[in-house]
């Protein structure tokens, strides 16, 4: 693949259209269809209510409308509720998404009236004259009238990883990214008629797959459905062989079945990705995926670009050093020339630019600046200069001033002068012309950010491994590193990478600094890494970042940096500070914590609700609790206390990798102590003591919140001052619920009895039958045993690939 390069070529003497001629366009043309920034509201309302567990349980409700009593299809209004809560809570958090993705809205460079002006991309019209250079994303379909090295990176649209050459008269398309160079093109289609309304969707196409997280939760969903299906069926078959009159029929299957949904979870996981995306919109973070919030919480590789993470983005320059024989003053003034006059900007010209002021002069012939060359050059008149990394100069006695400039974590850049003439092809690797004659060496410094000291210091504590990948000397991205306080070891240099797989890996899990990388090197660094098992994160802004953006399971762009790396990015940071990432880490860690925690309980009432069906349900018994009372009980031991829970301050253990096995480990004793309590004493309420049936089943439902508390109590209370809080929250839920009972008008609705002796006696048997049994099997059921443990649980190993399992306080 080689560079095209064409003379530049000056805009037009009419640059663009008149602002009235546009003015008048855009009315004509009408408004552009709006693109979408975040989830729409169509979607965020399937998402919540068309569901499989939705489905079976508004069939459900139907039966029971049809066929029993309309208190027992209660939970209709509950389901309602939630996903009303749901889309409530999303569309909140899509509103507060959509504000901050206003600040990092593409935008376009339009030439109008004769004068360059920024415009939104709906202002844009057919027959805009718009300018393009390096990073910038390529808005509207239409074709190229000026290139100079003009090269797109048309991966989005046609799946080709390599950059195109485009010039003068070829078409461009919406959806692609200037990946080298600029130019100008005069749009032809805009709006429905192009690319453009697509963009944001297209533009993430290639995004990694769904987060740990969510393969769990699909996997448990899967195992519920395989479990519901099985039971239910043998429950109806046990109601049909005993021929059980239809309205209690219809009445157990709806209790017996609804229970075992853990309908409420899938739900639960939505809102509080949505409340937790909302909370890093207000600290300047937009999440453009929602699970992106969960994914960086089980990143165990950070690789960082080092321009714009590490250090400020703006440059200084701290000297300007003669070669021998050079005066001062002609280094000087080359390197004015050559920052006035190129016609490619970038942050080092910039910085050359501010320090060293002179008029822009007539452009003859341009190779704009490659990451892979680490070269550009211009003519201006009968000077041609090349700009560039000092590797490519004869730097003679300079050499051990620029180790040691380099050493010291400095940028230097040289230009020299050339008899011969720039090249019309370029290749990607290709070096400078020959004959070069060195003028002067520019020492830039860059400034390390207020809080990367600190930031560096949370995420090594976290036992999370960071990766400087740079294009700069080895030396200088090492230099900075160090300051940072991230652990360097021997620095690598990129243009070295072995190419066996095997060897790359090895190096990749080893090296913290790498320099002189190639945007395709830091691509190949990622997925090296990842190859290795490391979930990788990756934090860029320029264009030679795209690549390993992509690649990355979890892609993070400065909301400074280029159009193209803010486009292809799950997270930008709106205010460019690295320091922000930490807080996303801490905000990811808990809601996994929190969420691992919660789904226990979920799991738990599918796990009672089985071994009820295999105990009573598929005998002549009367059923100990009816639908309502299930209702009851999720509401008061799960849904209320569920959302509070899962976004409330947490420390502790967490392992996305063995989520379903460690929810296993405490649903399935936890349901079956359940069970065995509810059974023991509703039947010895119902047959020793001989009450009557509704007698049995407040004792059945009062085990069930008794124990369901105690559960919440077993999970969330991790320490003394949080086990009080906790503590507080159980009695008070319980009080609700012994208000219910002593309130003549819901203790009718609930077909609940009222408290005799007889039935807390057998209340307490019940719940003390169970507890007893679980802290005999397992001392995880023992709260004590928790505070003793140091207040919090013991980690586990972390599963290779899964993320750092730590604490974050």
């Amino acid at each position: 693949m080689t560079d095209t390069l064409s003379e530049a070529v000056p805009l037009p003497e009419v640059a663009g259209l008149t602002e009235e001629e546009a003015e008048r366009r855009l009315i004509a043309r009408g408004p552009v269809e709006e693109q979408q920034t975040s989830r729409s509201l169509a979607s965020i309302v399937r998402a919540n209510v068309f569901t499989v567990f939705n489905v079976i349980l508004v069939a459900f409700g139907v039966l029971t409308f049809a066929f029993g009593h309309f208190e027992d299809a209660l939970f209709i209004a509950i389901l309602v509720a939630n996903s009303g809560i749901g889309i409530y809570q999303e569309w909140r958090a899509k509103t507060a998404l959509d504000r901050l993705a206003a600040l990092v809205a593409p935008h376009a460079t339009v030439v109008r009236s004769g004068e360059a002006r920024s415009v939104t991309v709906d202002q844009v019209v057919e027959g805009d004259l718009v300018q393009v250079r390096m990073g910038d994303q390529v808005i509207a379909d239409g074709v190229v009238h000026a290139s100079e090295g003009l090269m797109l990176d048309e991966s989005i649209l046609t799946g080709e990883s390599h950059a195109i050459p485009r010039v003068a008269g070829e078409e461009v398309r919406s959806g692609s990214f200037v990946a080298e160079g600029a130019g100008a093109y005069v749009v032809t289609a805009v709006g429905k008629d192009s690319y453009a309304h697509r963009l944001t969707e297209t533009a993430r196409e290639f995004r990694h797959p769904r987060s740990p997280l969510e393969h769990q939760l699909n996997r448990l969903l899967i195992a519920s459905v395989a479990v519901v299906i099985p039971l239910g069926a043998m429950l109806s078959w046990a109601l049909l062989e005993r021929q059980t009159e239809l309205n209690e029929a219809v009445t157990t299957a709806v209790a017996a079945v609804v229970t075992l949904i853990p309908e409420g979870l899938i739900l639960l996981v939505s809102m509080t990705y949505a409340i937790a995306a909302m909370r890093m919109a207000r600290r300047g973070a937009l999440a453009q995926q929602l699970n992106a919030i969960e994914s960086i919480a089980s990143a165990d590789v950070i690789c960082l670009d080092k321009t714009g993470t590490l250090t400020q983005a703006a440059l200084r320059v701290v000297d300007v050093i003669p070669f021998d024989g050079v005066e001062r003053s002609v280094a000087e003034h080359a390197f004015a020339r050559y920052a006035a006059s190129s016609p490619s900007r970038n942050a080092t010209l910039e910085a050359v630019g501010e320090h060293l002021t002179l008029t822009p002069e007539q452009v003859t012939a341009h190779v704009p600046f490659s990451s892979a060359r680490r070269w550009s050059g211009i003519t201006l008149g009968d000077s041609t200069f090349v700009f560039g990394a000092p590797e490519h100069f004869a730097l003679g006695a300079l050499a051990g001033r620029v180790e040691a400039e380099q050493r010291q974590g400095r940028r230097v850049l040289a230009i020299g002068t050339t008899e011969s003439a720039l090249p019309r092809q370029v290749g990607p690797d290709q070096g400078p012309p020959a004959q070069l004659r060195p003028v002067g060496l520019a020492v830039l410094a860059e400034r390390l950010r207020p809080d990367a000291r600190e930031t560096v210091q949370f995420f090594l504590e976290q036992g999370v491994q960071l990766k400087v990948i740079s294009g700069d000397a080895p030396e200088t991205v090492a230099a900075i590193a160090r300051d940072a306080g991230i652990p360097v070891g021997t620095p690598l240099d990129g243009r070295n990478l072995p190419e066996d797989p095997e060897e790359l890996r090895r190096v990749a899990l080893e090296a913290t600094v790498v320099g002189r990388i190639s945007p395709e090197g830091k691509r190949r660094l990622v997925e090296a890494l990842k190859a290795a098992g490391k979930y990788v994160a990756m934090v860029g802004d320029g264009v030679n970042d795209v690549p390993a953006l992509k690649a990355a399971r979890l892609g993070i762009a400065q909301g400074s940096g280029t159009q193209m790396a803010k486009s292809v990015a799950d997270i930008v940071l709106v205010t460019g500070e690295f320091g922000a990432v930490p807080a996303m880490v801490a905000e990811g860690r808990k809601v996994l914590r929190n969420l691992q925690r919660v789904a226990k309980l979920f799991v738990t009432k599918s796990a009672f609700a089985a071994f009820l069906i295999l105990t009573i349900g598929l005998t002549a018994q009367s059923y100990p609790l009816l639908p309502r009372h299930l209702t009851l009980a999720a509401t008061l031991t799960i849904g209320m206390p569920g959302l509070f829970l899962a976004l409330a301050p947490s420390a502790g253990s967490w392992n996305v990798q063995g989520f379903l096995r460690e929810i296993a480990r405490f649903a399935i004793p936890a349901g079956t102590a359940a069970g065995l309590g509810v059974v023991a004493s509703y039947q010895f309420a119902r047959n020793v003591l001989d009450v009557d049936l509704i007698e049995s089943r407040t004792v059945a439902v009062t085990v069930l919140i008794v124990l369901g508390l105690y559960f919440i109590f077993v999970l969330e209370a991790t320490g003394r001052v949080r086990g009080r809080w906790i503590g507080a929250l159980c009695i008070a839920i319980f009080a609700l619920y012994w208000l219910f009972v002593a309130m003549s008008a819901t203790r009718g609705f609930f077909e609940l009895a009222t408290p005799t002796v007889a039935i807390v006696m057998c209340a307490i048997g019940g719940s003390a039958i169970a507890i007893l049994g679980l802290a005999l099997v397992d001392e995880r059921f023992i709260p004590g045993r928790a505070f003793a443990r140091g207040d919090q649980e013991p980690e586990p190993a972390p599963a290779e690939g899964s993320g750092a399992s730590q604490p974050v306080p």
